[in-house]
């Protein structure tokens, strides 16, 4: 529920248009991915064995595994729905990643990325926190799914967006989401599929995972009407976007310490998220807009927030509740623990992450590949220049924006080569080339192109340079690549 649908209709409903099914399909390439290779290493290497810094392959595709098999670290549940359970986590970290490099990542890189994403820094971190490693010794008090997911996918993303570079327009261009209304279906799914997040912490139906429920519950909601009146008081109108992406942060927030508070802290929890997420994603990142581009605010919601829900996890711990052989809460030598952790997470997975995307660039161009006038191919395609096959002719406006059909090319030139018979005989036609004329702003000029002829990408340059067209820009050449 969390990651398809929940995951997949959230991001999607807050990118532009075409790229509403690439992110849908990175989250449905992150559950195929990771679920195989968890199965195969992922969970023997977290949650088997107890050395420091990784497990053992004692249960190499599951091989141990049976109907009455338990894992020491869930001794209440069957090891299967142990090993499930954890699935979840080290899925929707892959999955959130997407969020920041949504509008410029290639699949095939995503697919790559997500492959060794799988093992590292997921499968190394869970085990050092909950899987018997040194942190583990330490008494780090994150819940399972802060450390292996929420803080982890929100470092990760930080450094995938930084190595990536900006989108194209970011901050010059309309980036306005597609469609909210799948955003907020979206948000409805995550946050209920969040209960089971947190409350399966507790690993049994018991008073302990209610607590983490309800703590969750009473989190987002107090974080969410916090953001709400904070862009009331400095807006004059609260957003939905705001809305729905407070009540994330809050889920985000609250998932370090769910199952170690009380929900009574929950709220104290949220108040707090509510004024640093706020300026994590309102003032902070204004003040870093010309240097990172995080599309969709993976850092800020996930990755903040998971940090102050670590270190408010070290003050409001309740020994009554998470169990603890420490009973007193907030003691200085807690808070330095929770500080170590956060540390660790962000020099991992960031690293990590860095090394891992550049190892992908080995293999695979990570990013869209840059047209002439240094936009990404993709854009040009289909908003930009089109060259293909049929009778070819060059429409031109001196407007500074085209919004017919095919072309909205921003230039001092305004160029489209009408690559289908049907559209060539609709311009051709004066009384239907009006409509057009109308919608781009401005009057078309012909410089047509012998039928069956294509226009060659030297002189398409050219005339995006300003030259004036020349007969001897048709050629027989071929299908011209973008």
């Amino acid at each position: 529920m969390m990651t398809i649908p929940g995951l997949a209709l959230f991001y999607s409903g807050m990118v532009r248009k075409k790229n509403v099914l690439a992110t849908m399909a990175q989250s449905l390439a992150a559950v195929a991915i990771v679920s195989i290779l968890w199965v195969t290493f992922g969970y023997s290497l977290s949650f088997v064995g107890d050395g420091p810094w990784l497990g053992t392959l004692d249960r190499w595709f599951l091989a141990g595994i049976t109907m009455d098999s338990v894992n020491p670290a869930a001794k209440t549940i069957p090891e299967a729905l142990f090993m499930l359970y954890q699935m979840t986590f080290a899925i929707i970290t892959v999955a959130l990643v997407a969020g920041s490099v949504a509008d410029r990542m290639r699949f095939s890189a995503y697919l790559l990325f997500s492959i060794a994403g799988s093992f590292s820094p997921i499968v190394p971190l869970a085990h050092w926190v909950w899987g018997g490693g040194f942190l583990a010794s330490m008494v780090c008090w994150i819940s399972p799914a802060a450390s292996s997911c929420i803080f982890s996918a929100g470092v990760s993303g930080l450094v995938a967006a930084k190595v990536m570079g900006r989108r194209y327009g970011y901050g010059s261009e309309n980036l306005s989401p597609f469609d909210l209304s799948l955003a907020v279906v979206g948000t409805g799914l995550l946050w209920v599929g969040w209960f089971g997040f947190n409350g399966g912490s507790a690993l049994g139906a018991n008073s302990r995972a209610v607590m983490a429920i309800i703590a969750t519950h009473l989190c987002s909601l107090r974080r969410r009407a916090d953001l709400g009146a904070i862009e009331w008081a400095t807006r004059r109108k609260p957003s939905v976007l705001g809305m729905i992406s407070g009540a994330v942060a809050g889920l985000g927030t609250i998932t370090p310490a769910s199952g170690f508070v009380a929900p009574w802290h929950g709220i104290i929890i949220g108040i707090i998220a509510g004024l640093v997420c706020y300026w994590a994603l309102h003032l902070a990142e204004a003040s870093l807009q010309p240097l990172l581009d995080d599309s969709l605010d993976v850092f800020g919601v996930h990755g903040i927030g998971g940090m102050t829900g670590t270190l408010l996890a070290g003050i409001f711990a309740a020994s009554a509740i998470g169990r603890h052989r420490r009973p007193a809460r907030g003691q200085p030598q807690q808070l330095l623990i929770q500080f170590y952790c956060i540390a660790v997470t962000l020099v991992w997975c960031g690293g990590v992450t860095f090394v891992l995307l550049k190892l992908v660039s080995v293999f695979v161009r990570c990013g869209l590949a840059a047209a002439g006038d240094g936009r990404p191919r993709h854009f040009s395609a289909r908003r930009g220049v089109a060259v293909g096959r049929g009778a070819g002719v060059i429409w031109s406006t001196g407007q500074s924006r085209c919004r017919f059909g095919l072309a909205q090319h921003i230039s001092k030139c305004l160029c489209v080569a009408m690559i289908e018979t049907d559209i060539f005989k609709a311009l051709a036609d004066p009384t239907r080339r009006s409509v057009f004329e109308k919608l781009a702003g401005g009057s078309l000029t012909p410089a047509p192109c012998a039928t069956g002829m294509e226009i060659s990408q030297p002189a398409m340059s050219q005339h995006l340079a300003g030259a004036a067209p020349r007969p001897d820009w048709c050629a027989n050449s071929g299908r011209a690549a973008l």
